[in-house]
């Protein structure tokens, strides 16, 4: 059974996603909570496997919230999915820099919402090849390549950067592993073997510091 809680202070939202979380038979609803300072305590109450969490809540908002967790020790495991109105700024993209496992649109059809809390719960990130270039060409107008170099890129092998560099286009394992005549599980392999290079939490993470890093794909 996949434990859910939900974060965000409008109510009707929160019921929405309530309704659409309690009516999967693996899935229930752990708890809500209305605001940043309610979710910490409800996350070291209840210990859910995914958080559903709104990015902006008057006092404590998403980002301060998500940047709390991950200093938690006995929550930083909850995996947790950014639910918003999506408007690429700047509070999207620090979301994803502060460990956020991927986000999905408040308007998102229920059966993709579902979906997303099955992958990321299973460890996967949630970051679509479009999503991955709006937010790339977001940051590209915030700030030049190699601008803020990743301290530990030195550390990956010619073949991990070569795949950090495509994961940062927005491709997914396949799509990769067709590009570079190699299997997905050897992507897998090279993604992870990275991520954790780096010390990036999830995927969405790892697009971020490619692109502070000014790793691009050289075809």
């Amino acid at each position: 059974m996949i434990r859910v809680a939900l974060a965000d202070d409008h109510e009707l939202v929160r019921m929405g996603l309530r309704a659409l979380v309690e009516r999967e038979p693996d899935m229930e609803v752990a708890g809500e909570a209305s605001s940043g300072h309610e979710a910490m305590a409800l996350l070291r109450r209840v210990q859910p496997d995914v958080l559903l969490l709104d990015i902006r809540m008057p006092g404590m908002d998403g980002l301060e919230t998500l940047r709390q967790i991950y200093a938690d020790p006995h929550i930083e495991k909850t995996r947790v999915i950014v639910v918003t109105t999506f408007e690429v700024d700047r509070y999207v993209f620090e979301a994803l820099q502060a460990g956020a496992n991927g986000f999905i649109l408040k308007d998102t059809a229920p059966d993709e919402l579902v979906r997303a809390v099955r992958v990321v719960a299973a460890g996967e990130a949630l970051l679509s090849p479009s999503v991955t270039r709006r937010v790339v060409s977001f940051f590209a107008q915030q700030a030049p390549p190699n601008s803020m170099p990743e301290r530990n890129l030195d550390e990956l092998t010619e073949r991990e950067r070569e795949v950090v560099a495509w994961v940062a286009t927005g491709c997914s394992n396949e799509e990769i592993a067709r590009e570079l005549f190699v299997s997905p599980a050897t992507i897998r392999t090279h993604v992870s073997r990275a991520m954790v290079k780096l010390s990036a939490r999830s995927r969405a993470q790892l697009v971020v510091m490619a692109v502070r890093s000014g790793l691009t794909v050289r075809r």
